[in-house]
C-alpha cells in the first residue's frame, strides 16, 4: 500500500513544522488521501495511462470541474509501492512561503526524511532559494522516487511557485516524480517536457466516459445495462463523470431504468431535485436569477451575462461559481458555459417561472452578440427570438449572405431561415429567401425574391439596409447571370459590385473574402460560357490567387474546374488534369461536405479520360460529377457533363445515344458558341462513324468554328471522308496559328494531314507526320485520336520506326497492327494523385477485410469520414470498388 494511508502524529523534523508560516497550524486534512466511494469504477486504460508518470519527471492530469481527475490519481495512487506525499492545494494560499511550507509538509507526513537543514520558510510570501535547493538535493540523493501530487493545482496562481517548483523538479533528477491535478494550464514549461518525452498527460477527452465504462459505472449503481442504452445517457453528458452519476442516481428510482435513461427529462427527476437543493438553492437570490438567464446562452461572459440581468458585477459572481464547481466551466478569456443538463434543468425552470422572459432574453444576448460582433451567435438568438427581420438584417449588414453558398455554414443558415415565416418583411429577408432558394438552383422563386428585395431598397423604405444590402444584390445577380447564361448581366453585377466596394469599411470586406471570391466566380462563368475565354480566364485566376482559406475553399474549386473546362475546350488536357485535380482537392483538405460545388472538375477529368481511351475512369468520373451536383446545373457545367458523357458513349460505339447526350439543353439567355460546336462536333462524329460524310460535313458548316480549332479539325476530316482531300487540307490551313491550340487538337490535325497525305500516295509524308503525332501524344498519352482516325493511319502504325514509337504507351499485346489499346489497356500503374496518410491507414484496413464501421472505430473517427476517404482512394487509384483498390494498391507496393 501507498506510504500516505495514514499521516503521523508527529512530523518529522523541527517543532517549527506544527504550524505555517503564519503560525497557524496545519491542516491535516490536505495531506489525506481522498476516499474513493464503493461506487467507483477504475478504469484501466487510465490506470495504465497513469503508470508511465512513474516513468516522467511530470505528470498532468488536467479537465474540467467533476471530470473524476482527483478519485482516478487518488485511486491510482492508493495501490503504489512508492512513497506518495498528497497535497490538496486551497486558494486562499498566499504567497511562496505558504505553499512550499505546506509541500514539506506533505512530504514530512508522507514519511520523507527531509531534515531540519532543508528548514522551513518563515514568511507566508517569501522562500529562501537556498531552501529550494537543499531540498531538490536531498531529493535527488533518494534510491527510489516519491511521488508528489498536487492536487487542484490551478488554486497556484503565482508565477514565481511555478519557477521554483520546475527548478526543483529539474535538480532532484531521478528522486522525484510530480503530478499536478488541475482544472487549468499549469505555468511549467510543458513544451519543454513534452519534446524531451519528459512528461505524462491525461486530459478531458480521455478522462470522458466511453458508453462500455458509463455501463459499468451504471452496474456499480445496481443498473444493469447494456452498453447501447448507456450510449445515450453518454452523449447527452458528453462522458461528464459527476453527471453519470448524477443521473445513475436518478435511474435506481425509476422501474424502468433503461428506458428512464434515454428518455428522462431533466427538470423533472431526481436530477434536478439534487441540482436544485445542492447548487441552486445554495446561492443567493441574485446568482440565481442570473443563472436563469444565462441559462439560454451556449457560452457566456459577464459582460453578456449583464446585458440578460440588466445589473453589474457578474464578473465576480460567475468567478465564484466556477471556484465552488457550481456546474459553471471555465472557457477561457472570462467565458463560461454551463454544464448541459444543469443548463437544461435551468431552462425548464425559467419557463415555469417566468413563460414570456426566454424571447427577450434571446433578443438581449443578439443584440448585444451583434455589437460584439459574433454572427453565429447573433443569428441563433435572433432565431429563437423570433425576430426574423433582425436576424435577416443581421445577416445582410455583415455582408455574410455569401456564406449560404461557400459549404462551410451553408447547410446550418439554410436550416435556420428555413423556419422564418412568410409575414416577415423587408428587403434583408426578401434577400435571405432569394439567396435560399439560389443556393438550391431555384432559379424562378430566387428571382422572384431578388426582384422584390431590389424594389424594397429602390423605394427607400425606412429602416431598410443600404450599401451592405445593394452588395449582397450584386452577388446574387452575378449568381442569377451564371445559372441563366447572361454574360451581360453578370459584367453589370460586377461593376455594380466594384462601386459599392468602395463605399464600406475595409475591415468589413477583409472579413469576407468569399463574397468577392463567389461574384468573380460567376463572372468567370458567365464569360466563358460566352466563349470569352481570355476575359473568363482573368476572373477565374483571380479568385484561385484569393485568400480566405476555408471560407473560399469552394469558389476556388469552382474556378479551378473552370480554368480546368477552357484548358480541355483549347486541346490542353495534362493541364486540364491537373487544374481538376487542384480543384478537387480544394475543399477536401478544408474538410467541406464531399463531394462539393458542381463537379465541374470531375467532368473535365472525365474528358481528358475519354481522350486518353480509359473509359471506365471515364465513367467513375462521370458518376462522381452526378453526385457532387443534384440539382438543377448551370449552362456552363450542364455543357461540361454534356461533352464527357457524348464523347464517352462515341467512344464505347453508342451513336445514338451520344447525340441525345451531346446536346445540353439547359436555359441560357445567349447561345455559347463552344457548347454549339462541340453539340455539331459529336453529331458530325456520330455521321461518320454511320458513313454519312456529306452529312458530317453540312453539320459542322452550321456553326461558326473559325475560333474553334476542334470543330475545324472535325470538318476537314468529314470532308476528306467525303473525297475533298483539297476542301479538308484548305480548311485546316485556315486555322488561326494562335498558338491556342493544344496536343488534343493538333495531333488529330496532324492524323488527318497524314491519311490526306497518304490517299495522295506519299507515304513518307504521312509517316512523318503520324511519327510527329505520336510523340506530341505520348506526352498527353492521348490515345483516342489514333482510334478514330481510321485504318490508314491504323496501317500505318504497324510498320517499323512508328511501331516504335507506339510502344509501351499506345500498342498493348493482343492489339493488332500495332493500333491503340482499348479500355483493358489502362495504366494499372496510374495512380491520379498521391495518397494522404490516413487515407493510406484506411487502405490498410480496407486489405485487412474490415467493414466500413469497423475501420472507423479502429482509427476513432465516424463511418462518414471513413466513406469520404474510400471515396477519395477510389478517384485516386482510378478504380470503382473495394477490391480493386486493394489490387491496385498492392500492384503499386502501397501496401
Amino acid at each position: 500500500m501507498s506510504a500516505v494511508t495514514a499521516i503521523p502524529e508527529d512530523p518529522v523534523g523541527s517543532t517549527d513544522a506544527y504550524v505555517d508560516p503564519t503560525g497557524e497550524p496545519f491542516l491535516r486534512t490536505r495531506f489525506a488521501l481522498p476516499k474513493v466511494p464503493a461506487t467507483f469504477l477504475r478504469r484501466e486504460r487510465l490506470a495504465d495511462h497513469l503508470d508511465q508518470a512513474l516513468l516522467t519527471p511530470l505528470t498532468v492530469v488536467n479537465g474540467a470541474a467533476g471530470a473524476g481527475k482527483t478519485l482516478l490519481v487518488a485511486d491510482w495512487a492508493a495501490g503504489l509501492t512508492e512513497t506518495v506525499a498528497w497535497l490538496t492545494n486551497d486558494a486562499g494560499d498566499q504567497g511562496p512561503g505558504m505553499f512550499w511550507a505546506y509541500v514539506l509538509q506533505a512530504l514530512r507526513a508522507a514519511g520523507v526524511a527531509v531534515s531540519d537543514e532543508v528548514g522551513c520558510p518563515a514568511d507566508a510570501g517569501l522562500v529562501d532559494h537556498k531552501l529550494l535547493a537543499r531540498l531538490a538535493a536531498e531529493l535527488s540523493g533518494r534510491e527510489r522516487p516519491v511521488v508528489l501530487v498536487l492536487d487542484e493545482y490551478d488554486h497556484v496562481t503565482a508565477p514565481e511557485i511555478a519557477d521554483q517548483l520546475e527548478s526543483v523538479l529539474q535538480h532532484a533528477e531521478q528522486g522525484l516524480r510530480l503530478v499536478l491535478v488541475t482544472r487549468t494550464e499549469p505555468l511549467l514549461p510543458l513544451h519543454r517536457y513534452r519534446a524531451a518525452g519528459g512528461m505524462t498527460e491525461i486530459r478531458d477527452a480521455e478522462l470522458a466516459f466511453t458508453p462500455e465504462e458509463a455501463a459499468a459505472l451504471l452496474d456499480r449503481h445496481g443498473l444493469r445495462l447494456p452498453v447501447a442504452a448507456a450510449r445515450a445517457l453518454v452523449d447527452r453528458t458528453r462522458g461528464w463523470a459527476a453527471g453519470l452519476r448524477l443521473c445513475a442516481l436518478a435511474a435506481q428510482e425509476s422501474p424502468d431504468p433503461e428506458t428512464y435513461l434515454k428518455e428522462f427529462e431533466a427538470d423533472r427527476s431526481t436530477v434536478a431535485d439534487y441540482l436544485f437543493a445542492e447548487v441552486l438553492r445554495q446561492q443567493t437570490d441574485r446568482t440565481q436569477d442570473l443563472l436563469l438567464r444565462v441559462s439560454v446562452l451556449e457560452r457566456f461572459c459577464p459582460d453578456l451575462a449583464e446585458a440578460l440581468t440588466g445589473r453589474g458585477g457578474a464578473g465576480p459572481i460567475l468567478a465564484e461559481l466556477h471556484r465552488q464547481n457550481a456546474f459553471v466551466e471555465h472557457l477561457g478569456h472570462t467565458w463560461y458555459r454551463l454544464h448541459p443538463l444543469f443548463a437544461e434543468i435551468l431552462r425548464a425552470h425559467l419557463r415555469a417561472r417566468s413563460p414570456d422572459l426566454e424571447p427577450e432574453l434571446h433578443r438581449r444576448a443578439a443584440q448585444w452578440l451583434r455589437r460584439s460582433g459574433s454572427l453565429p451567435e447573433t443569428l441563433a438568438h435572433g432565431a429563437a427570438a423570433g425576430d426574423w427581420e433582425f436576424t435577416a438584417g443581421a445577416l445582410v449588414d455583415d455582408l455574410a449572405i455569401g456564406q449560404l453558398f461557400t459549404g462551410l455554414r451553408s447547410d446550418d443558415l439554410a436550416d435556420l431561415f428555413s423556419r422564418m415565416g412568410p409575414e416577415t418583411t423587408g428587403a434583408a429577408a426578401e434577400l435571405v429567401r432569394a439567396a435560399r432558394d439560389l443556393s438550391r438552383r431555384d432559379l424562378d422563386c430566387g428571382l422572384t425574391h431578388l426582384h422584390h428585395a431590389e424594389q424594397r431598397l429602390a423605394t427607400g423604405e425606412p429602416g431598410e439596409p443600404e450599401v451592405a444590402a445593394w452588395l449582397s444584390c450584386a452577388l446574387l445577380e452575378a449568381l442569377a447571370a451564371r445559372l441563366t447564361g447572361s454574360p451581360g448581366r453578370a459584367e453589370q453585377a460586377a461593376e455594380t459590385a466594384e462601386e459599392l466596394e468602395h463605399e464600406l469599411p475595409a475591415p468589413l470586406l477583409d472579413k469576407h473574402p468569399e463574397l468577392t471570391a463567389l461574384l468573380l466566380t460567376h463572372l468567370g462563368s458567365a464569360r466563358l460560357w460566352a466563349g470569352r475565354f481570355e476575359d473568363a480566364r482573368t476572373a477565374l485566376t483571380a479568385v484561385v490567387a484569393c485568400p480566405g482559406g476555408a471560407s473560399t475553399a469552394l469558389p476556388r474549386e469552382e474556378s479551378l474546374g473552370h480554368l480546368a473546362l477552357i484548358d480541355y475546350l483549347d486541346g490542353w488536357p495534362g493541364r486540364a488534369e491537373r487544374k481538376a485535380l487542384a480543384a478537387m482537392t480544394e475543399t477536401e483538405r478544408y474538410g467541406l461536405p464531399q463531394p462539393s460545388g458542381s463537379g465541374i472538375g470531375r467532368l473535365v477529368l472525365a474528358a481528358v479520360a475519354v481522350d486518353r481511351d480509359e473509359l471506365g475512369r471515364a465513367r467513375a468520373f462521370l458518376d462522381e460529377a452526378a453526385d457532387a451536383c443534384r440539382v438543377a446545373q448551370d449552362p456552363v457545367t450542364a455543357a461540361g457533363r454534356a461533352i464527357a458523357a457524348a464523347r464517352l458513349l462515341l467512344a464505347r460505339g453508342d451513336t445514338r445515344a451520344a447525340v441525345a447526350a451531346a446536346d445540353p439543353a439547359v436555359r441560357a439567355d445567349v447561345p455559347s458558341p463552344w457548347a454549339e460546336g462541340h453539340t455539331a462536333l459529336v453529331a458530325s462524329a456520330v455521321h461518320l462513324a454511320e458513313g454519312r460524310p456529306d452529312s458530317a460535313v453540312e453539320v459542322l458548316e452550321q456553326v461558326p468554328y473559325d475560333d474553334q480549332p476542334a470543330c475545324a479539325v472535325q470538318a476537314a476530316r468529314a470532308r476528306l471522308a467525303a473525297g475533298h482531300r483539297d476542301a479538308a487540307i484548305d480548311t485546316l490551313d485556315r486555322l488561326r496559328a494562335e498558338g491556342r491550340a493544344g496536343p488534343a487538337v493538333t495531333v488529330r490535325a496532324m492524323l488527318v494531314r497524314a491519311q490526306a497525305a497518304d490517299e495522295a500516295g506519299d507515304t513518307d509524308a504521312a509517316r512523318a507526320l503520324v511519327a510527329r503525332a505520336l510523340v506530341e501524344a505520348r506526352r498527353e498519352r492521348l490515345r483516342r485520336p489514333f482510334l478514330e482516325a481510321g485504318p490508314r493511319v491504323r496501317r500505318l502504325l504497324g510498320t517499323g520506326p512508328l511501331q516504335e514509337l507506339a510502344s509501351g504507351w499506345l500498342a498493348s499485346p493482343g492489339t493488332r497492327h500495332g493500333g491503340p489499346a482499348g479500355e483493358a489497356a489502362e495504366h494499372s500503374s496510374f495512380v491520379v494523385e498521391e495518397l494522404s496518410g490516413r487515407e493510406r491507414d484506411v487502405l490498410r484496413r480496407l486489405a485487412q477485410m474490415m467493414s466500413t464501421a469497423e475501420i472507423a472505430a479502429d482509427l476513432y473517427v465516424s463511418v462518414n469520414t471513413v466513406k469520404t476517404h474510400l471515396k477519395s482512394v477510389y478517384r485516386k487509384l482510378a478504380v470503382n470498388r473495394r477490391a480493386d483498390a486493394v489490387r491496385r494498391a498492392r500492384e503499386l507496393r502501397l501496401l
